[in-house]
């Protein structure tokens, strides 16, 4: 069985390719997918399956022990590993960190492919994590002269990552949002950060962070005012994001997903659009498969 390393992984990998696998994923029938978590006090193990006929099969696991950081240890560890969807033998280990970078930023970038509006220049990313860093490697790789700003609760951390990303660090968040072409949100909310009130016509929405059911980055009028697009309709349904304005009648659903390429597109120049990246171990799977082709 192969294993391969996050320095291996990254030296075979582009952006654009990647998003390019997980457009070639949804051509193959629909993934079933499943997720399991088991908890001892604060520690977690959250284990996340895909099965796709004809493509393989992938377990993605992933352990969270916060008491890690006061032993010198990283907080998130895990694997990811596929096997033959003919044999179910396994044939490949891959790095946790590797697959979940290319997978989240990747699956953000194939949507706004589909969804921004090609000369989108100005792209606001709110959250300075590692998921903001990949962010602004993926999309600088599709909008090429695209002039990144970043919003954190915390200056310091945007300060520090826009230093060594050549950003700049918006000072007051509306003004920011009513800025951008693009808005890309990673952050931890609970409650909502972007109101719709503040977004303008041709503005492509990004939302990430929100992956539990208590979570949202957009508020009910954000939703309403843009076309909804998500990833996976399966995994989309089961966060805050989506649960809420559903509840509250401020949306019908989305439009479309990645299994439905007619459908996810933008119609006009003026239309807001908005992606849920949710996410699902399908993405997972595709991008595993992906890196695996990449090293051999």
């Amino acid at each position: 069985m192969r294993s391969i390393s996050f320095e291996e992984g990254e030296r075979g990998l582009e952006w654009i390719a990647v998003t390019e696998a997980i457009a070639e994923g949804h051509k193959a029938p629909r993934a079933e997918v499943k997720d399991s978590i088991l908890r001892r006090g604060s520690d977690t193990v959250l284990s996340r399956a895909a099965w796709i006929d004809g493509f393989g099969i992938g377990v993605k696991t992933a352990t969270v022990f916060p008491g890690n950081g006061a032993k010198g240890l990283p907080s998130v560890g895990g694997a990811m590993t596929l096997f033959s969807d003919a044999t179910g033998e396994p044939e490949a280990l891959v790095d946790f960190h590797l697959v979940t970078k290319w997978k989240t930023a990747g699956d953000s970038l194939l949507a706004a492919r589909r969804l921004a509006r090609p000369e989108s220049r100005e792209v606001l990313i709110l959250g300075a994590g590692t998921v903001a860093a990949s962010l602004i490697e993926a999309y600088g790789a599709a909008f090429p002269g695209a002039r990144f700003t970043l919003w954190n609760r915390s200056p310091a951390r945007a300060e520090a990552l826009a230093e060594s990303a050549g950003a700049e660090v918006a000072g007051e968040l509306e003004a920011a949002v009513r800025a951008a072409d693009i808005v890309a949100s990673a952050t931890m909310a609970t409650e909502p950060l972007i109101k719709g009130d503040w977004l303008r016509p041709g503005q492509h929405l990004d939302l990430i962070g929100a992956y539990r059911p208590d979570m949202r980055e957009a508020d009910d009028t954000a939703m309403a005012r843009g076309r909804l697009f998500v990833d996976s309709r399966e995994t989309a349904g089961e966060i805050g994001e989506l649960i809420a304005p559903l509840a509250s009648g401020a949306i019908s659903g989305p439009i479309a997903d990645y299994y439905e390429a007619e459908a996810f597109r933008r119609e006009s120049a003026d239309e807001i659009t908005i992606f849920k990246n949710g996410g699902g171990a399908h993405l997972d799977l595709m991008v595993a498969r992906h890196i695996l082709a990449s090293v051999q």
